[in-house]
């Protein structure tokens, strides 16, 4: 990787992405503070299965179809990263389960994409797709900058001017007298966010369930709208996709319908005493993350992942750092380019 050291760059956020696009850049010699008001791991990426599923994503949900290729490409950057970091991957795979008619347009949708499956008497198995504690992985993420010398504030980024109104230009513009950094790099959610382009994100809340582990680990079940992830110490049971709503406020009746859609699987699920998590994501129209170059100079975006924010969060990771660096970022870059939704001026 081309060296950047002395290069400033301030991180906003620290989920998922914010972390390691952190560490990305600190390895490449930049000198790296990420500042979030919320501690560790109150955010969306910690109220997450952490599931890597670029076959089960890519056909069960419409606005990823398509999109198998990138997803998977995605997944393949964990496993050295999960070494970097000493975290372990779970690669039981996931196993569709429902009515005949369902399982065999899962498996078709699987096969048309070229996703590894196998048709069984259980389901639809695919080893495809893995896991991870997110938890654990949002730790030894931000261990791991730590190591490389990133900083931590938590505060947002109005600790740097004192204005009420956000960041002004003159902070992340090498170029102004008294400039604190090079680049400012925009990782947070839909909410927070000072680039133009984050006119196009709107906020999607998640409820999951996390129950006493009612089955052994093992593959991922997925159902039609549902999921159940067996972890050792916990099943998690998720999750809603409430679109546009941008509060984090358990909604009972959200938890009622989640948990009767999980029982259609597991009817264990129906009377298991349940801890209540509530995340919330930011999506763009066409469910594709914002990550490049803002218009506001010295400005790179890295938010709006959606519900693959684990999945993707090393391939943006390498993206902005092919930014900062002045690199190519890449083949995907036009499906991330953040002023994609821009009207052209006329």
């Amino acid at each position: 990787m081309t060296s950047a050291t002395g290069a400033r760059v301030i991180v906003a956020g620290a989920g998922v992405t914010g972390l390691t696009v952190a560490l990305a850049l600190a390895k490449a010699g930049a000198r790296v503070t990420v500042c979030d008001p919320a501690p560790l791991g109150r955010n969306a990426s910690g109220v997450a299965a952490g599931m890597l599923a670029p076959a089960f994503e890519t056909a069960l949900d419409p606005l990823a179809a398509g999109h198998f290729a990138l997803l998977k490409e995605g997944r393949d950057l964990w496993p050295a990263l999960a070494d970097e970091i000493g975290i372990v991957l779970d690669r039981s795979g996931a196993v569709a389960r429902g009515d005949a008619a369902w399982l065999a347009n899962v498996s078709w949708r699987l096969g048309a994409v070229g996703a590894e499956h196998i048709v069984t008497d259980d389901g639809v198995f695919s080893p495809e797709d893995w896991r991870l504690d997110s938890g654990t992985a949002l730790v030894a993420l931000r261990d791991a900058a730590g190591r490389q010398g990133v900083t931590f504030v938590q505060r947002d980024l109005r600790w740097l001017t004192g204005e009420s109104s956000g960041i002004r230009a003159g902070i992340y513009d090498d170029e102004a007298e008294g400039a604190l950094c090079d680049v400012v790099v925009q990782a947070t959610g839909w909410a927070g966010g000072f680039a133009p382009e984050a006119a196009h994100l709107t906020p999607i809340k998640g409820h999951i369930l996390k129950l006493a582990p009612l089955i052994p680990p093992g593959p991922v079940i997925r159902g039609d709208g549902i999921y159940l992830c067996p972890n050792a110490d916990a099943l998690i049971v998720g999750a809603t996709m409430e679109a546009g709503v941008g509060d984090a406020h358990i909604d009972p009746g959200q938890v009622m319908a989640l948990r009767a859609a999980g029982a259609r699987l597991l009817p264990e699920v129906a009377r298991a005493s349940a801890n209540v998590e509530v995340g919330v994501r930011a999506t763009t129209p066409d469910g594709l993350p914002l990550v490049g170059r803002s218009a506001l100079p010295g400005l790179i975006l890295a938010s709006g992942l959606r519900r693959n924010g684990w999945l993707l969060a090393p391939l943006v990771a390498e993206m902005v750092a092919a930014c900062v660096l002045g690199r190519d970022p890449g083949p995907w870059a036009h499906l991330f380019d953040p002023r994609r939704f821009d009207t052209p001026e006329t």
